[in-house]
């Protein structure tokens, strides 16, 4: 009976931590410490986001890769030093841009409220904003997120799905942060606007298993166009190439409708259609309209934004998103 009532309170003491936690990241964290800080964000994307359409699809990048390693926490954006290889430096990361974009929007809220908002928050307002801007859904961001302390190149490449992760691997790397088959489809339909560089997937068309094959699980017209017209050697490290043909500035079905044609562009697109829980979950997309996708879009990724996010004294509230307080 001590045993058990011990493990009771045990049990029961996990259970307050965890509402503790979810209970200090809130919608409207800042309406009293910084009243306009949402407002200021917000008007800041609207302004200049149209400059650049393009950044929506590699800032909601950039808060995929930051909440893979170590959570919600802003390391993401902080620099290497002399000592320390910080996440920037790794091979998934070495294709992000926007950083200067997150640093004017974190100068204005440090002129409107010094050492309030977090650049963690910053990344998670800014890419649920300028994925609206540009014409896709929006979802909830609760706020309250502290920064993180912490940046190494070794955990980003570890903990980050590779667009060549085969199905177990993405399932393993998905699940270490809490998120489920469901959100791994929801999650790569932000696949839908964007685009990539060729080492991502070139190995798909010129040497898939070591023996300069290609994929047979890639629809061979869409690679041998892709070959004669984009990636058309196996050393091209620069050329972009479309993640959804015809349709990357558009945040529709056309991702999932690519999918069943064979057209994923990444192997990690591609094996989505090769588990029946995931391929029954784009089925019910694409049978559904694109609201509804646009509705469980937006509840995978405020999940994503609550990965094992840093609240009241855990973490900094960072001066400079790209540098560690002194």
């Amino acid at each position: 009976m001590g045993k058990l009532s011990c493990f009771g309170i045990l049990v029961f003491a996990f259970l307050a931590y965890i509402a503790s936690t979810e209970a200090q990241l809130q919608m409207g964290f800042y309406s009293q410490s910084c009243p306009r800080a949402e407002q200021i964000v917000q008007d800041f994307v609207n302004q200049h986001i149209h400059n650049a359409p393009s950044l929506a699809a590699t800032i909601i990048r950039m808060h995929f890769h930051d909440c893979f390693v170590r959570g919600c926490d802003g390391s993401v954006l902080i620099n290497s030093t002399s000592n320390n290889q910080a996440e920037k430096a790794a091979i998934p990361n070495l294709t992000l841009r926007g950083f200067d974009f997150i640093d004017r929007v974190k100068s204005l809220l440090e002129e409107e409220c010094p050492g309030v908002v977090s650049c963690a928050d910053v990344i998670a307002l800014v890419a649920r904003d300028s994925i609206v801007a540009t014409g896709g859904p929006s979802w909830r961001v609760p706020t309250g997120r502290r920064d993180g302390t912490i940046s190494n190149a070794s955990e980003a490449l570890a903990s980050i799905p590779a667009p060549t992760s085969n199905f177990t691997n993405l399932q393993r790397l998905f699940g270490n942060v809490g998120l489920d088959l469901k959100d791994l489809v929801l999650l790569s339909g932000a696949h839908t606007i964007g685009v990539a560089h060729c080492p991502a997937f070139s190995n798909r068309l010129y040497n898939f298993t070591g023996v300069g094959d290609q994929d047979p699980a890639l629809d061979s017209e869409y690679a041998a166009n892709l070959k004669a017209r984009k990636c058309t050697t196996p050393n091209d490290n620069t050329t972009i190439v479309e993640m959804d043909p015809g349709s990357r500035k558009t945040f529709d079905l056309s991702y999932y409708s690519n999918l069943i044609k064979r057209r994923g562009l990444f192997r990690s697109d591609s094996v989505l259609t090769t588990n029946s829980d995931t391929l029954s979950i784009i089925n019910q997309l694409l049978s559904g309209s694109l609201q509804y996708f646009f509705d469980e879009f937006a509840a995978s990724m405020e999940k994503m934004g609550r990965i094992n996010v840093k609240t009241g004294s855990a973490g900094e509230i960072r001066k400079l998103c790209s540098v560690v307080n002194s």
